[in-house]
């Protein structure tokens, strides 16, 4: 079983997990993360206690059963010849052609979520003197005056970005609704033709609409407050002048791309562009309930450098 396979079991079988364990690195082998978590901080080790009884619940709810929630089939798969999921067959589409983005899906790793800026030069990530300071004041008090290690929902692009959670794409003609899996989060995305305003009050999410570029459906998300981090360990800051712009794209059957535009003359000195994000379709199962706070007993253990 791989790291990757161990969070995402705790995330599908645990009515909440501890803020740290969400916030804790994924990246490597198991013993790898096993290392890196208890020398970070010894909070981390309830993790892996409860990590411990999530594979046993995993080990329960996956046996031979019939069909039950975390084990339904995904209808309309396609097959290759020896039977198996053919993940690189023809993207689905709507009865009017457009690609359809329905699914439950979920990024192939944490590289986004802790740096939206992966890939990029600093000199492609132009910050106001004020949002640089800020930025690297977080990473030195290790991000604990993140929201989301307070529960608080991640914001946008953030939150389509966590490794350990999937989250579900359903597409209509006029709205594509977003659910995701960690804090229990919705976005509604209008396809409507309306514009976006500022009669709504300033949320952490924002307010998006869409329109089609041939394949790509483009979604403006603006009415943000300011509040809301855009990664987590580099903690680059964002105000409510924000503006982000996604291009989601479904190269096949099996897999979606991202890409987000940040524009927040507030905070930066121009318009930037992360590189793409990918992300893989999860079949066989639905999301489940994730209740951030609920039994949460670390946080007035957080703490800095």
């Amino acid at each position: 079983m791989s790291a990757h396979d161990v969070f995402f079991v705790q995330s599908r079988f645990m009515v909440y997990a501890p803020v740290s364990c969400i916030m804790a690195p994924n990246d490597g082998d198991l013993k790898e993360i096993l290392k890196k978590i208890l020398m970070h901080t010894k909070h981390y080790f309830r993790c892996w206690i409860w990590v411990g009884a999530a594979i046993a619940v995993f080990l329960f709810v996956t046996s031979p059963a019939g069909a039950q929630w975390v084990n339904y089939p995904t209808a309309g798969i396609p097959r290759t010849a020896d039977g198996k999921p053919n993940l690189a067959g023809p993207v689905p589409r709507t009865a009017d052609g457009k690609p359809d983005f329905s699914g439950v899906w979920q990024p192939d790793d944490q590289k986004f979520f802790q740096n939206l800026a992966a890939g990029l030069k600093p000199e492609d990530v132009p910050m106001q003197p004020w949002a640089k300071d800020l930025q690297q004041l977080r990473v030195a008090r290790d991000h604990v005056d993140d929201p989301l290690a307070r529960c608080l929902p991640h914001g946008v692009p953030r939150v389509n970005t966590n490794g350990l959670f999937p989250f579900k794409m359903i597409q209509t003609p006029g709205l594509v609704v977003m659910l995701y899996e960690q804090l229990y989060l919705f976005r509604q995305i209008f396809l409507d033709g309306r514009k976006l305003g500022n009669d709504a009050p300033p949320a952490w999410l924002g307010y998006s609409t869409a329109k089609w570029d041939g394949d790509t459906l483009v979604v403006e998300t603006s009415g943000f407050n300011d509040k809301t981090w855009l990664d987590t360990q580099q903690g680059h800051p964002a105000t409510e002048a924000l503006r982000v712009t996604e291009r989601f794209r479904r190269p096949d059957f099996g897999h979606l791309e991202l890409q987000a535009t940040i524009d927040d003359p507030k905070a930066y000195t121009k318009p930037w562009t992360s590189t793409t994000q990918k992300f893989h379709l999860v079949l066989n199962t639905d999301i489940l309930e994730f209740i951030c706070i609920e039994g949460e007993k670390d946080l007035p253990h957080l703490r800095t450098k």
